[in-house]
């Protein structure tokens, strides 16, 4: 590894719970639906990160665990059995169907898995039932779609046939890029997990390579490999450097030849460097601290540290393993310090001793510190943007020298003191 420094710290931490993780879930899959067994409390966090206007029909929805539930007045598992049947009977089409748990759920001790499996025998294959955790007591927000993809892994059929799977959701556009370049390299049979149908499952075996697209898929990954799947060990698709070795691994391990390779990224790449520039000059030599809310911190540090000149102070994440981020640790300058787990304050502290000049943190962070004067930018934004790929290596780093031109137009006279 480079000359990274690893520490670890707890205590209170901040940061949102693994429902957020529905919204683009329940986008990427529109036959599926996402039940959260919860309090009202969770209900309104899901409304408001997806933004759903209160005419419209979505594919989640709260099953509300009342003061009867909760004090063990009512059998909870009936009253969950009544809501499944009432859902299924009024949207037929649904055919996923996740049991999501939350904090509550989980507190009194709701078996999901016990309802699932009993609603699959009554249900006879009408619609599959699946449960995962999205409680926010030991997980973060992105941690609920590696729940959700380790939930379907059982259901995935089996094949000997040679492929590429790109794991973790990424948005249609992005997705349908990337496998056109793997297409053209003459990787020809490439699909995607999850699927944008949920009862279109690949199927897996030992000629099944993966390829993550996302850092926070510890289990799902793990999974994969026990069905015999083989991890392609590279950076994340980040920026012009991370995409580029990305696909350059997926396609070593397809033994493709470096000059058809290079043929083919090498204009992506002039063309993604061109459009960089005006945010590099933004971005070069500003102070970044990141804040461990979503496990993108690293590959972001990556990026923006050695693609846009940034110095970074910290990286802050919420949990690290190491195996899934060697390579992107490997390409982190010299001397950076990681910071695994959190105790929010100390690390708040630590923000207000360096004066970052821009900090990547949860929302709930975001408003203090900007009323403090430290410009911010939300990390759920990551989740939400098409930041994938070399294309989309300009449209990453404007995500953090927007709040940097923001802040300039906020405070003239600031910015003309300090220059």
């Amino acid at each position: 590894m480079s000359g990274a420094t690893l520490l670890k710290e707890s205590g209170p931490k901040e940061v949102f719970c693994g429902l957020t993780s529905i919204v683009w879930l329940h986008r990427r899959m529109p036959d599926a639906f996402f039940l959260v067994v919860g309090s009202r409390t969770c209900a309104h966090l899901i409304q408001s990160a997806a933004g759903v206007m209160i005419f419209a029909e979505p594919r989640f929805g709260t099953a509300i665990l009342e003061e009867r539930d909760l004090a063990g007045l009512a059998d909870a598992h009936d009253e969950l059995n009544r809501v499944v049947k009432n859902l299924l009977a009024r949207r037929p089409e649904i055919k996923t169907l996740f049991l999501v748990g939350s904090c509550p759920s989980e507190v009194i001790k709701i078996d999901l898995s016990r309802v699932a499996e009993n609603l699959n025998i009554e249900l006879k294959g009408q619609v599959t039932v699946l449960n995962y955790s999205g409680s926010g007591i030991e997980t973060t927000f992105t941690q609920g779609e590696d729940g959700a993809l380790k939930a379907l892994i059982p259901l995935m059929p089996k094949s000997d046939q040679k492929k590429l799977l790109l794991v973790g959701t990424l948005a249609n556009a992005v997705e349908d890029r990337l496998v056109s370049i793997f297409n053209r390299l003459g990787i020809d049979n490439v699909e995607s997990f999850p699927p944008r149908q949920s009862t279109e499952l690949p199927s897996i075996g030992p000629e099944t390579k993966v390829l993550l697209t996302q850092p926070y898929l510890t289990d799902t990954a793990r999974e994969l490999k026990n069905k015999g799947a083989e991890i392609i060990e590279a950076p994340f698709p980040l920026g012009v450097t991370g995409s580029t070795l990305w696909i350059q691994a997926a396609a070593n391990s397809f033994g493709i030849d470096k000059s058809i390779v290079d043929s083919i990224l090498n204009p992506l790449i002039s063309r993604a460097k061109k459009a960089l520039e005006p945010h590099v000059e933004k971005l070069s030599g500003k102070k970044l601290f990141l804040l461990p809310e979503s496990q993108l911190e690293i590959p972001l540090a990556r990026f923006l540290s050695n693609e846009c000149g940034m110095e970074i102070v910290e990286i802050g994440t919420p949990y690290l393993n190491r195996d899934l981020m060697k390579a992107e640790i490997d390409l982190l300058p010299p001397n950076c310090r990681i910071v695994e787990g959190q105790h929010v304050e100390k690390q708040l502290d630590r923000v207000r001793d360096s004066s970052p000049d821009l900090v990547v943190c949860g929302m709930g962070l975001a408003n203090p510190l900007e009323a403090e004067g430290i410009s911010t930018k939300w990390s759920i934004e990551m989740v939400f943007s098409p930041i994938h790929g070399i294309d989309q290596a300009s449209d990453l780093a404007e995500l953090f020298s927007r709040p940097l031109r923001r802040h300039e137009i906020l405070n003239p006279t600031k910015t003309l003191t300090s220059n």
